[in-house]
């Protein structure tokens, strides 16, 4: 409980959700399910007075009305699948779940959009997108679960945002519930508008600080007709940050552009579906898409520019290839995660040219806490999953991991980047943003949270400017 609830118990505020949302759109507050999120290597749970299911923005409403009311915290919740604690509720008070806002999305393929509910899957749209030839191209990690409503509260990322941008790029307007219990929609269907201050920006990456977004208007594109991955292994980093950089100083406008060091390589190869040489020290994944013809292309531009200082590459032709490599890419975490049994990541953003600074200097902070290191991630976009592997049932570990994810907060800063580039700032990463803003920024940061939310009910002790 927070704040003004010394007098209310967990028992009250369930039976009065009760009565605003029915019975079967309340549970206990011990409900384990709601309690933690993919963050939980690190030991993070929280605990809460009730859980809330609400079916539509109207009930969401209620919710949050009778909360600011009663000066109850509001933890809103999507998937569960987060990376910074974003959906833990910390402090007690309503977790606030969305994963009955789930009617099947409406296309509208004849004009490039869609409209879709909070608690849909990822994957979901994806799939319904591609069966009217179009394109939702935002592909975070655990799409099966992931829902829609967290990717835009976290502005969430994935390989493809190289070319195609982060969630918030697709996003064209907004249906969110506001303190204290209003419904109010911003932007819609439309392909322009800047009438106004960006609202709709300042919602999305939000992580459920400022409002709780409820649906969204998204746009799509025509789907690409191929896809053509190619994989190429070098000898060491420096080889293959160079390799990046001439593709990218050759202006092939690749799909995505994944790298992975060699702890990360090591921990994963041996499911490699193709050949690969032994013991690779990088990785670069790259991948050409379009039309048949510009797709071939382009895929022969990139062997081009990625063959020379390389060991091997690698290039699958065929659909089901394709599909076996991307499905082996989205396993390189839970392949770090099997090297000892846990694993704890910061997502870090560097700019292009330092990025191999980032991976050296991972493996150094790693060393200095005595743990192993490694990192893979978004080499187009910079962005680098820098990892601590652990031992799950050991505390020191834990704990030693947990400072070594500072130093690599004040690595990243340090080297001109930003201490989240697609995870957002949670619990994990509060107060991190005093590393790379100005006091001027840091101020203006939590002006706004106070003009969104005066009472510091929604999401409380999330995305903290100052530590």
């Amino acid at each position: 409980m927070v704040r003004g609830l010394a007098t209310t118990d967990a028992h009250t505020i369930q039976r009065e959700l009760r009565g605003l949302i029915g019975d079967g759109g309340v549970l206990s507050g011990t409900a384990r399910a709601y309690l933690s999120d993919a963050t939980e290597s690190r030991l993070l749970s929280g605990r809460a007075d009730a859980v809330a299911l609400p079916r539509d923005a109207a009930e969401v409403a209620e919710v949050v009305r009778w909360c600011y009311d009663h000066d109850v915290a509001i933890v809103p919740r999507g998937g569960g699948t987060g990376l910074a604690g974003g959906a833990v509720p910390i402090a007690g008070g309503v977790v606030l779940s969305l994963e009955r806002l789930a009617a099947a999305p409406r296309i509208e393929p004849e004009r490039w959009r869609a409209h879709v509910q909070a608690g849909v899957r990822t994957a979901t749209l994806a799939r319904r997108a591609r069966e009217e030839g179009l394109l939702f191209a935002p592909d975070p990690g655990a799409a099966e679960q992931s829902q829609i409503g967290g990717n835009i509260a976290t502005n969430a990322g994935g390989p493809h945002t190289f070319k195609y941008g982060v969630t918030g790029s697709w996003v064209t307007g907004l249906e969110a519930v506001l303190a204290p219990g209003e419904v109010v929609s911003i932007g819609g269907p439309v392909r322009k508008d800047v009438a106004g201050y960006d609202l709709r920006a300042l919602l999305v990456g939000s992580e459920g600080t400022l409002g709780i977004v409820t649906a969204a208007w998204v746009r799509l594109v025509p789907a690409p007709e191929a896809q053509l991955p190619v994989v190429a292994f070098y000898p060491d980093a420096a080889a293959g940050c160079g390799a990046l950089g001439t593709v990218l100083a050759s202006g092939l406008r690749a799909a995505a552009i994944e790298y992975l060091d060699a702890v990360a390589a090591g921990a994963s190869l041996a499911s490699f579906p193709g050949r690969a040489p032994a013991r690779p020290a990088f990785m670069l994944i790259a991948e050409a898409d379009g039309s048949r013809d510009e797709a071939h292309r382009l895929r022969g531009e990139l062997l081009e520019a990625l063959s020379p200082g390389s060991l091997a590459t690698h290039a699958p032709a065929h659909a089901g290839e394709v599909r076996e490599l991307w499905r082996w890419r989205a396993g390189v975490s839970r392949a770090v995660i099997a090297s000892r049994g846990g694993k704890v990541s910061e997502d870090i953003v560097v700019p292009l040219e330092r990025l191999a600074d980032a991976i050296e200097g991972t493996l150094r902070v790693g060393a200095r806490h005595g743990l192993r290191a490694c990192s893979w991630g978004h080499a187009g976009d910079g962005n680098l999953h820098a990892t601590l592997m652990v031992d799950p049932e050991d505390p020191s570990e834990i704990e030693r991991a947990s400072a070594a994810g500072g130093d690599l907060l004040e690595l990243a800063a340090s080297l001109g980047g930003s201490v989240s580039g697609e995870h957002g700032l949670g619990v994990v990463k509060r107060g991190a943003l005093a590393l790379q803003w100005p006091e001027r920024a840091l101020g203006l940061h939590e002006q706004i949270k106070r003009v969104f939310d005066p009472r510091g009910l929604l999401n409380p002790g999330k995305k903290l400017a100052r530590p």
